[in-house]
């Protein structure tokens, strides 16, 4: 027995669009590593020591201080330094924990 389906003219074929990956949560371990869940149920552990030696330079070196490195927190999904989001990267970087 074939079985068929049928559409309209006018139907759509939806796709799943991907979602955006945010920051659900993260932990800080030591040194510059934290641990971060993502809203897509990946856990991973990010080492940040490479970014703080590039970008936590000038009136972000305060950072480079692991003492100021673990007040970080979670807004919109992106983890972020500074009361007014002074440091802050990208999430594809985050995510990938790569570091230009």
């Amino acid at each position: 027995m074939a079985t068929s389906i049928h559409t309209s003219q006018k139907s759509k074929v939806r796709k799943n669009k991907p979602k955006s990956i945010k920051i659900e949560e993260a932990v800080y371990l030591r040194n510059f590593e934290i641990l971060i869940l993502f809203n897509n149920n990946r856990m991973k552990v990010v080492d940040f020591a490479a970014a703080i030696k590039n970008y936590a330079i000038g009136d972000y070196a305060s950072y480079a201080n692991k003492t100021n490195f673990k007040k970080f927190n979670i807004e919109n999904g992106n983890i972020v330094w500074g009361k007014n989001w002074d440091f802050i990267f990208p999430i594809e970087d985050v995510f990938n924990g790569r570091f230009h």
